[in-house]
């Protein structure tokens, strides 16, 4: 199945760092992982519109999160056996698993930033575009 690649426009990383509230004085501990969902526009790249139902969705069933802030010990393992060459920073788009994690909502847009906080070893792989994964 081919990429259903979106209409954006603004670059999606942009976005979500535009819509966010001042996030500085958000304290991230451990392991935790916290990341903005990516909630699809509703136009592709082909002009096909999505009905509101799929943007609504997204909102619970986003497998696709841009990493805005880490703990301290997130992605750390001294036997490099969970993360060997794992190198993952703030601004990288990763994939989990829609039920994992603590949903909040952080000020920002029209109804809020949607992110959810979860462990490392629940984040389970990266990608370059968040409309590589559906």
């Amino acid at each position: 199945m081919p990429i259903m690649e979106m209409q954006h426009d603004i670059d999606p990383k942009t976005k979500i760092w535009n819509e966010l509230g001042n996030i500085q004085d958000i304290q991230i501990f451990h392991n935790q992982v916290l990341v903005a969902v990516y909630i699809r526009p509703d136009m592709t790249k082909g002009g096909i519109a999505l009905p509101q139902q799929y943007i609504k969705e997204d909102r619970n069933q986003s497998k696709i999160g841009l990493i805005l802030k880490m703990g301290p010990d997130a992605f750390v393992d001294p036997s490099q056996k969970w993360f060997n060459g794992v190198n993952l920073k703030i601004n990288d788009w990763v994939i989990f698993r829609p039920s994992d994690g603590w949903a909040i909502t952080l000020p920002g847009g029209k109804e809020g930033v949607l992110c959810r906080c979860i462990e490392d070893i629940d984040v389970r792989g990266s990608v370059g575009s968040p409309d590589q994964v559906w």
